[in-house]
């Protein structure tokens, strides 16, 4: 039998997700997944619940979290399996990544007010509570408040074929580099990361290389494994069908472990429901096992 998992989760203490620990233990087991790894943004508070529940569901579950890192001026989203969330040195990573991302959030909302939209600090953090906001969450808020207002500049986040991925959208035009909104980043440098990475027990994983904001080369990713890098998620929804085949054959030709991970978070990504990836399969965990330092 060849068991499924999906390595890339998000619950409701990421700011953007929507499920509880206890939710996606349920559909994990509903889906008969056998092992899964919650990897939040920037935080380990679904552990230990969500190793408890686990256990009592026969659902491995794999403590990660996925960083929101730098490199080449770029932003990096690196996963953190089998990280060793109790240590002090994780907390203070988290800490430094949440200082910097309110810093951020701060600034990215002053610059929308300056545009002109009606959107504050206060509202934000109350809906990423108790996380500092993702760019997409200050999206989603600010789409959300605007939906009945007739907004010339947004018309178009609303129009159906937009409206599942408008926050994703908004955050194209607003937020990167040389758009209205944009300020710099302040993320952690991703080479420091893979430097840690030992320390902290995890092994280093590139989530969805072929995203937009990431465009991972074959230079990219060798530099990467000269400094850390254990693997690659080849198979997830951000990778049309020849960036999987890409992917593919990077990791084999790099000696990184090709995994899997949908990404779910839940209303943000409609277009993600649980359970969809198909390529997921335990071996995937057996080969990351086998990489640990």
């Amino acid at each position: 039998m060849r068991w499924k998992v999906d390595l890339h989760i998000h619950s409701n203490k990421s700011s953007d997700g929507d499920f509880s620990p206890f939710h996606i233990i349920q559909l994990s087991k509903k889906n008969k997944l056998r092992a899964i790894s919650i990897a939040d943004h920037d935080t380990v508070a679904a552990y230990p619940e969500a190793l408890e529940l686990g256990e009592d569901e026969g659902i491995e579950v794999i403590p990660s979290l996925e960083l929101t890192t730098l490199f080449d001026d770029r932003e990096f989203h690196l996963l953190l399996p089998f990280v060793d969330w109790r240590k002090k040195i994780v907390s203070d990573l988290i800490d430094k990544v949440a200082k910097g991302r309110i810093v951020e959030g701060k600034e990215r909302i002053r610059k929308l007010q300056e545009i002109g939209f009606d959107i504050n600090w206060k509202e934000v953090s109350r809906k990423s509570k108790p996380n500092p906001p993702l760019g997409v969450t200050i999206a989603q808020v600010l789409l959300e408040k605007y939906e009945k207002k007739n907004h010339p500049s947004l018309k178009k986040y609303y129009e159906e074929k937009n409206r599942m991925f408008a926050p994703y959208f908004f955050y194209r035009d607003y937020f990167t580099r040389e758009k209205p909104a944009w300020v710099p980043k302040r993320n952690l440098d991703l080479l420091e990361a893979l430097r840690l990475a030992p320390e902290i027990g995890a092994v280093p994983v590139l989530a969805h290389p072929g995203a937009y904001f990431q465009r991972a080369s074959k230079y990219d990713l060798a530099i990467l494994k000269s400094s850390g890098l254990e693997a690659l998620e080849v198979y997830t929804f951000y990778h049309d069908d020849s960036q999987v085949e890409q992917y593919k054959i990077l990791a084999e030709e790099l000696d990184l472990v090709p995994t899997a991970g949908s990404d779910f978070h839940g209303k943000i990504k409609p277009h993600i429901s649980f359970g969809s990836l198909k390529e997921g399969e335990y071996w995937m965990v057996e080969e990351l096992r086998k990489r640990k330092r």
